[in-house]
């Protein structure tokens, strides 16, 4: 079943002609971003695989883990201007959940992205002081995706 979507045109994209587009929500979003608009706000989450598919934590208590560093990010780093667009746009926020394969690769990426500048807030469960997954702040995506890059979509 096919519907037509019409995407809501925002006042800085009026010179652009509106987009009709077939039923896939997500590539009436796609062709929203289209060249010459503003970039879209993501908020990344990165979260360990292995606590599911190794360790085999229930997925309900990894995607509270998730939600935990989503949030803090966003608490500690609700006075950026990102932050508060993003927020603003409540409707339309973008999240991108990838997935790091075990704890290393969870600490190396904190490492990397602390000394590229970039604001994120390791989530460590207590009591146990366990790295479970990591947020970044609402960035542009073309900021911070060639620094995630290497990781997967969480499955």
């Amino acid at each position: 079943m096919h519907t037509k979507i019409k995407v809501k045109i925002t006042e800085e994209e009026e010179a652009e002609p509106e987009v009709k587009t077939n039923s896939c929500p997500r590539l009436n979003m796609a062709a929203s971003g289209a060249a010459g608009s503003p970039s879209r706000l993501v908020q990344y989450v990165v979260v360990r695989s292995d606590l599911v598919h190794k360790l085999s934590w229930p997925l309900g208590a990894v995607i509270t883990q998730a939600c935990h560093a989503a949030t803090a990010a966003i608490h500690l780093h609700y006075g950026e201007p990102d932050t508060q667009q993003y927020l603003a746009e409540l409707d339309s926020m973008h999240k991108v959940v990838l997935a790091a394969p075990d704890e290393a690769a969870l600490s190396g990426l904190s490492e990397n992205l602390t000394q590229a500048g970039v604001s994120h807030k390791l989530w460590i469960e207590q009591p146990e002081n366990i790295p479970t997954c990591l947020a970044l702040r609402p960035y542009p995506k073309e900021t911070v995706h060639p620094l995630l890059r290497k990781f997967k979509l969480f499955k």
